[in-house]
């Protein structure tokens, strides 16, 4: 069942495959914006995977974060979540990111729970029209 203030941690390693530079979100060999984001996405995904029906999952459809600090190669990121909100099928997290130095990132992130196979189909349509 999903409460309020169901809380998830996640953690990866800074390498040369989520640099900004690999990534393309800028030059410098630091953890990209975009690998920041799909870590918060994955910790808040992850914290509630176990309390949904069976056949159901979450996606993301709102983001809105604050990266605030630099982070090299080789330092690790934790990201911690905390589900803050629950309206219907609409979840709302609390999200935030620290290296072994402090925060580097921060916000609010809003996920929506779907039905894994019809939401797939949906999509699939895209392709045959």
């Amino acid at each position: 069942m999903l409460e309020i203030g169901i809380k998830g941690t996640h953690t990866t390693i800074v390498s040369e495959k989520n640099t900004a530079k690999t990534m393309g979100s800028g030059t410098l060999d630091v953890f990209a914006t975009p690998a920041l984001i799909a870590l918060m996405e994955e910790c808040a995904w992850r914290s509630v995977a176990d309390e949904l029906e069976e056949g159901c999952g979450t996606v993301g459809t709102m983001l809105e974060v604050k990266h605030t600090a630099a982070t090299p190669v080789g330092m690790k990121v934790v990201c911690e979540s905390k589900l803050v909100q629950v309206d219907g099928r609409r979840l709302v997290f609390e999200v935030e990111a620290h290296d072994e130095a402090g925060m580097i990132g921060s916000g609010r992130h809003e996920r929506f729970i779907v039905y894994n196979d019809r939401f797939q189909e949906k999509a699939n349509q895209k392709i045959q029209k």
